[in-house]
């Protein structure tokens, strides 16, 4: 099971980027003004950054979670499942950044699946998979997706059981906070 609390900040050995370059992609990354779902003017697509000892801090210390998790296989790398994986340090909820090029990738086998599992599996800790084509969410669940739309910095996911007659039901939604 994916264990938060267990994730490296530092490659995993024998792991490295390559020529992977989609969190140049599907990140927000304000201190260069690059929306999420656009490259990286400095991004060399297939080559790296083309401001690599320069790069900002937010870049320098970003690692997906295929670079610091060995047990994700080959078909987790992010330029062949086309999205990115990472685990939200407040939340702990596994973020799910597709490449909105290729926005129904993660629908696709094997990832559909064993997004499930992991949805399945986070249930008791009350953490969710969500799945993000640029700022709009879809929170996977072990039965089915939850479309919640655009995510903006105030608003979160909450879930909430709802007894059933066939068991437990979980209900997601997304709720604005107070600034």
């Amino acid at each position: 099971m994916l264990n938060p609390a267990e994730f490296a900040s530092q490659p995993a050995p024998g792991r490295d980027c390559g020529a992977c370059t989609l969190c140049c992609k599907v990140f927000d990354v304000p201190v260069l003004d690059k929306p999420a779902g656009q490259w990286c003017k400095h991004c060399r697509p297939g080559r790296g950054c083309g401001i690599h000892e320069t790069r900002p801090d937010h870049c320098r210390a970003f690692h997906c979670l295929w670079m610091t998790q060995d047990w994700l296989g080959p078909e987790w790398k992010p330029d062949r499942a086309k999205m990115v994986l990472t685990v939200d340090p407040e939340t702990k909820f596994l973020l799910v950044q597709v490449d909105p090029g290729n926005a129904g990738a993660w629908r696709q086998e094997p990832y559909r699946t064993q997004l499930r599992q992991w949805a399945a599996s986070w249930l008791k800790l009350k953490r969710h998979v969500v799945v993000f084509v640029n700022k709009s969410a879809t929170v996977v669940l072990p039965d089915r997706d939850v479309a919640l739309g655009t995510i903006g910095p105030r608003d979160r996911i909450v879930a909430r059981e709802r007894a059933t007659a066939t068991g437990i039901a979980i209900e997601v939604e997304k709720v604005s906070v107070a600034a």
